[in-house]
């Protein structure tokens, strides 16, 4: 049954991303009208009223005109009343005083349903509108003190009720406000959708799965709704609806949630949820840059996310930081935001993965990732540590296998690879094998390069902190250049021939020892025989140490003389 003053009902959903299982329409019926109108006449732009009297008012807004009477109008808007009486044509039938009103939120729809109300007749509220015609009714000034049950104070119950009830109208509302922004701020209507979503966002949907509470519909997908019942929604279950906000309702939504306080990890997955969602609405053209009319919208949409982040440690992933800092440096934001950016990744680079390090270029033209902005960190991560030693060999691995995976990148320069296999200091790296596979997987990805390039690339490598294994396989890669491939089987044959001397040098000893212990006593013939012989073998093997002495001397020799 209808009540006096509006009556609400609610209508199956017909779909969309922001979806409940219903939304709500409130119609609203005046308790008392001071003119009744007897029918409303649209000619093209312009609407006629009709009623027993004749029109004693035109109100222009925008480019249609309204024929109004003005005990109807008066009655119900401070506004128009004082409008009214200051052209001192109240009460006069001859002169028709006509107001023209240039900034109504909501244009001449919304002015219409305002009218509607003032005569009386039947207006449809919804989420699509509830917002601007509250704007509307505060700008008229519709309160309680010219009417009991006024426009304004129906609109708000309303809104009051959406807010509790609806998660899918609170979407709607918010979309609707972006033609009134200043108004809705003003209003509170944004901080109140804000507060709603953060408090419905920030409770465990399944709270609700336990106890079989339908009041609120947190379903995105029309399945949803049963994998609620089992407890089953996950807690991002929101980011998807929240995506779809503008840049600045979102971040009032974002500032609200934090209060609520919801986990930073979750603040933080959802920051990075909206932003890669924006970010692939943007055409960026040539050399990474977008049109110029929304290059001031990307410059203050970055900022804004920098200063919304999460201070929390571990709250936003290594890979989203990377490529806001990109899009940052790309809009040329302001300097300390890019250097405190900058440093909170470098703080990070010990707990991530060689995949968190790559961020696309937007130009097809370079190479397919983005090495400047790893550097830049990597160098910032230099600064800041105290003790390099165990913390940098972390860092030295993450590097290599980074490394490893841009390697295969046709557009990768020899530079650019020198660069990020030089960034870090040589201590950095236990032992080069992982630098070897980065080399072998650069030189295999790119054929073409000359003997010169291919001899550039592997600088880098110390050939002695190369595993047996490494040396083993790179004595054998045809891929490498012969000068490298020559000098590391120089090394192995040295590495070799250490021990071999070594042990003769010991027998060599050994044998010498003993003769000299069996001189000393009485020898029979037989053992004076097998001393002559031990003395011969003794020099054959002085001999064979001379050689082997002279060979190693050699090859160190060639060693030293081995440089690029």
């Amino acid at each position: 049954m209808k009540s006096q003053f509006f009556a609400c009902r609610s209508d199956k959903a017909t779909g969309g991303s922001v979806t409940g299982a219903k939304h709500n329409i409130c119609v609203v019926f005046p308790a008392k009208a001071s003119m009744v109108a007897e029918s409303f006449e649209r000619r093209d732009q312009d609407w006629i009223v009709h009623a027993k009297v004749a029109s004693d008012l035109i109100i222009q807004v925008g480019d249609s005109m309204f024929q109004l009477h003005k005990l109807a109008m008066v009655s119900k808007s401070g506004y128009l009343n004082r409008l009214v009486f200051e052209s001192g044509s109240y009460g006069e039938k001859t002169n028709v005083p006509k107001i023209q009103i240039d900034n109504f939120p909501g244009g001449a729809d919304i002015f219409e349903l305002v009218v509607k109300f003032c005569y009386g007749w039947k207006v449809d509220l919804t989420a699509a509108n509830v917002a601007p015609v509250i704007c509307a009714a505060h700008f008229l000034e519709m309160g309680e003190d010219f009417k009991r049950g006024n426009l304004i104070s129906r609109t708000e119950t309303f809104l009051s009720f959406m807010l509790l009830t609806s998660w899918k109208d609170i979407f709607q509302i918010l979309k609707s406000c972006e033609a009134v922004s200043s108004w809705a701020k003003e209003l509170h209507i944004l901080k109140r959708c804000s507060e709603a979503i953060a408090w419905k966002a920030s409770i465990d949907p399944k709270t609700f799965a336990s106890r079989g509470d339908d009041t609120f519909q947190f379903t995105t997908q029309s399945n949803n709704a049963e994998k609620l019942q089992h407890g089953s929604v996950a807690e991002n279950w929101w980011f998807e609806d929240v995506s779809f906000l503008r840049i600045d309702h979102f971040l009032e939504v974002i500032e609200y949630v934090k209060r609520k306080g919801v986990r930073s990890e979750l603040v933080g997955s959802c920051i990075a949820h909206w932003t890669a969602k924006w970010i692939s609405q943007i055409h960026f053209g040539k050399h990474n840059l977008p049109e110029h009319r929304t290059h001031r919208l990307l410059k203050v949409t970055a900022e804004s996310l920098i200063n919304v982040l999460p201070e929390e440690t571990n709250s936003i992933s290594c890979n989203f930081l990377l490529h806001l800092l990109k899009l940052g440096t790309m809009m040329r934001i302001n300097v300390e935001q890019l250097n405190k950016l900058e440093r909170r990744i470098a703080c990070m680079l010990e707990q991530c993965s060689a995949s968190d390090l790559l961020v696309k270029n937007y130009d097809k033209s370079t190479t397919l990732y983005d090495v400047k902005i790893v550097l830049k960190v990597v160098q910032s991560y230099l600064s800041l540590i105290w003790n390099p030693a165990p913390r940098l060999h972390v860092v030295g691995r993450l590097m290599d296998e980074y490394l490893t995976m841009i390697s295969r990148d046709e557009k990768l320069s020899v530079e650019q690879f020198q660069l990020i296999a030089d960034v870090l200091p040589k201590n950095s790296r236990v032992r080069d094998d992982n630098l070897y596979r980065a080399i072998d997987v650069y030189l295999k990805a790119h054929p073409s390069l000359t003997e010169d390039e291919r001899t550039s690339v592997c600088r880098a490598m110390d050939y002695h902190k190369l595993s047996q294994e490494a040396r083993g396989h790179a004595m054998k890669n045809q891929r490498l250049p012969s000068y490298v491939s020559m000098r590391i089987s120089l090394l192995e044959q040295v590495k070799m021939a250490k021990p071999m001397t070594g042990s003769v040098s010991d027998y060599q000893r050994t044998i010498s020892e003993s003769i000299i212990r069996l001189s000393k006593g009485c020898l029979s013939v037989t053992q004076q025989n097998e001393i002559k012989m031990m003395k011969i073998e003794v020099m054959k093997m002085k001999m064979q140490l001379n050689a082997l002495q002279m060979c190693k001397m050699q090859m160190q020799r060639q060693v030293k003389g081995c440089t690029f």
